[in-house]
C-alpha cells in the first residue's frame, strides 16, 4: 500500500464520538456493597478488558435505542456492572453499588468510511483500536471510572459494539453471560435463563488488605525487561473444523500409554501452537518455556459454584518445559504436561494457591506468566456467536488492544461453526513473521 493511500484509508476510518451518556438500572436497587475476594484481587492491575463485536445491517438509531433500553432492565440483575469499585473503613476492596451512582458508560460514534467486511478481514488489531473504550486504561487507574463502558459505533454497512470491562470483578465466563443475558432482553423475552450469583464470598472469605503502589511497567514483556519492549505484533489464525479434528487426531495417535487418557480439544490445540511459537522464537535447547492457562474453577472449587457465579473464578495454571523437550519429542509429550498441569489444580490445589496468595499478596503482572511463555485466555466454549440483539449473530468477534503481551492467546468459538476455533496470538514481531510462513502450524501441508 502506498503511503498516500495508507493516509487515505486512516482519514476514513476515524472515528468521531457523537454523544456520551450514562445508562442506570431502570428500577431502584437500594445502597450494596460486595467484597472482592482472593480470586478477583489478582487483575487488579490488568488492564480493562476489551470486547469488540459487529454486525451487519440494521438501522444504527433504532439499534442504539434497543440496546439502551435492553441495559437499563438487564442492569436490574446485572448491577455490579453499573457501580464502582471501593475499601472499607479496613481497607478491603469491593465493588460499591448506590442508586445514586452514573452507572454504565455509553458512547456513541461514527465511522462512516469502515466496513464490515473491512473489520472482518483485518488479521490484526490495527482497525480496532479507537472503536473500544479504554485502551491503555488499568482497573485501578482510577476508582470514580465507571466498571463498564460500551462504544457503539456505527459502520458504513452495520454496528460496532466495543465493550470495556473491569477485569477485577468479573472474568470470561462472567462477561459472556452478560453479553448473552442483554442480547436475551434485548430480543424480547422477559426475563433471563440464569440470573447471576453475586455471593463471591460463597466462594471465598478470607479478607485481605492490599496496600497497592502501581508496577512501573505492567506491561513488561514476559523476560521482565522494561527498558527495551519488544515490537509485538497480533494476529488473527482461523482453524476450521477439519483442521482441528486433523490436530486433535494427530496428538491422540501418539498417547504415552493404553491407559492414558485422550487428549481433549484444548489440549491437542494447546500444544500445536506451543510447539510452533517455541520453533518461531527459536530457542535455544536448554532454554524454559512456560505454558499457562487461566482455568474456570467454578466446578473445581470444593463446594462448586454455579456456572452464573458472577466474578473472577479462575486461576493461572502454570507448567514449563525445555524447548528441546517439546520440539523433539511427539506432540503427546507436550500435551501430556499440559494435561497432567490442568487435571492436578483440584480444590486442594485452589485452597493451597489462595492460602499462599493470602499470606503474601501479590498483584498480577503480566512477566509473571512465566519466561519464553505462552498465556490461554478465553475460552471457545463461550458461544460469542450466539450474543444476537435481534438484528442477527455478529460478524466477527475479537479482543481489543488491553492485556497483550508476548505469547499472550486468546482462543473464540470459530465463526464457521461447528468445531472451528479461532485464535488471536501476540508475539514478538520477529516470530510472528516465522509463525505466519509456517505451513504446518496453518496445517496448509
Amino acid at each position: 500500500m502506498t503511503s498516500e493511500a495508507g493516509r487515505e484509508e486512516e482519514e476514513i476510518s476515524k472515528v468521531k464520538i457523537r454523544s456520551k451518556t450514562h445508562v442506570k438500572p431502570g428500577k431502584i436497587i437500594g445502597r450494596k456493597e460486595c467484597q472482592l475476594v482472593t480470586f478477583d484481587l489478582p487483575y487488579l492491575a490488568f488492564y480493562y478488558n476489551q470486547k469488540l463485536l459487529f454486525y451487519k445491517g440494521g438501522e444504527f438509531e433504532e439499534q442504539v435505542a434497543k440496546l439502551k433500553d435492553g441495559l437499563r432492565v438487564i442492569l436490574e440483575e446485572f448491577y455490579q456492572l453499573g457501580g464502582k469499585l471501593g475499601n472499607d473503613e479496613e481497607g478491603v476492596f469491593r465493588v460499591e453499588y448506590d442508586d445514586d451512582m452514573e452507572g454504565v458508560k455509553v458512547l456513541e460514534a461514527i465511522t462512516d468510511g469502515l466496513t464490515v467486511d473491512q473489520l472482518a478481514a483485518d488479521e490484526s488489531i490495527s482497525s480496532f483500536k479507537d472503536l473500544i473504550p479504554y485502551n491503555g486504561v488499568l482497573n485501578l487507574t482510577d476508582l470514580h471510572r465507571p466498571l463498564l463502558s460500551v462504544q457503539l459505533t456505527k459502520l458504513k454497512d452495520g454496528l460496532a459494539m466495543g465493550c470495556a470491562f473491569n477485569h477485577a470483578i468479573l472474568d470470561g465466563t462472567s462477561t459472556w453471560h452478560f453479553m448473552s443475558s442483554w442480547a436475551q432482553i434485548c430480543r424480547g423475552s422477559n426475563s433471563i435463563a440464569a440470573p447471576p450469583f453475586l455471593e463471591r464470598t460463597k466462594a471465598r472469605t478470607t479478607r485481605v488488605k492490599l496496600e497497592l503502589s502501581f508496577p512501573p511497567n505492567p506491561v513488561a514483556s514476559s523476560n521482565g525487561h522494561t527498558d527495551q519492549a519488544p515490537q509485538l505484533r497480533e494476529k488473527f489464525f482461523r482453524f476450521s473444523e477439519a483442521a482441528i479434528d486433523k490436530i486433535k487426531s494427530k496428538v491422540n495417535s501418539n498417547q504415552p500409554s493404553a491407559a492414558s487418557k485422550p487428549f481433549s480439544t484444548f489440549q491437542s490445540l494447546a500444544v500445536h501452537i506451543w510447539q510452533h511459537v517455541t520453533q518461531a522464537r527459536c530457542l535455544k535447547p536448554e532454554d524454559y518455556t512456560v505454558f499457562t492457562v487461566f482455568a474456570d474453577c467454578r466446578k473445581r472449587v470444593d463446594p462448586p459454584m454455579p456456572d452464573s457465579y458472577f466474578g473472577n473464578l479462575i486461576q493461572a495454571i502454570f507448567t514449563v518445559t525445555a524447548a528441546g523437550l517439546l520440539l523433539a519429542n511427539p506432540s503427546d509429550f507436550g500435551a501430556s504436561v499440559i494435561q497432567k498441569a490442568i487435571e492436578a489444580h483440584n480444590a486442594k490445589a485452589i485452597e493451597e494457591r489462595n492460602k499462599e496468595w493470602e499470606a503474601a499478596p501479590k498483584i498480577f503482572e503480566f512477566k509473571d506468566a512465566g519466561v519464553n511463555c505462552l498465556a490461554v485466555g478465553s475460552s471457545p466454549r463461550f458461544k460469542v456467536y450466539n450474543v444476537d440483539f435481534g438484528w442477527g449473530k455478529p460478524e466477527g468477534v475479537r479482543s481489543g488492544s488491553n492485556n497483550r503481551f508476548d505469547g499472550m492467546v486468546y482462543l473464540y468459538q470459530g465463526k464457521s461453526g461447528g468445531r472451528s476455533i479461532d485464535v488471536e496470538i501476540t508475539l514478538e514481531a520477529g516470530a510472528m513473521e516465522l509463525l505466519e510462513k509456517d505451513k504446518e502450524f496453518l496445517m496448509q501441508v
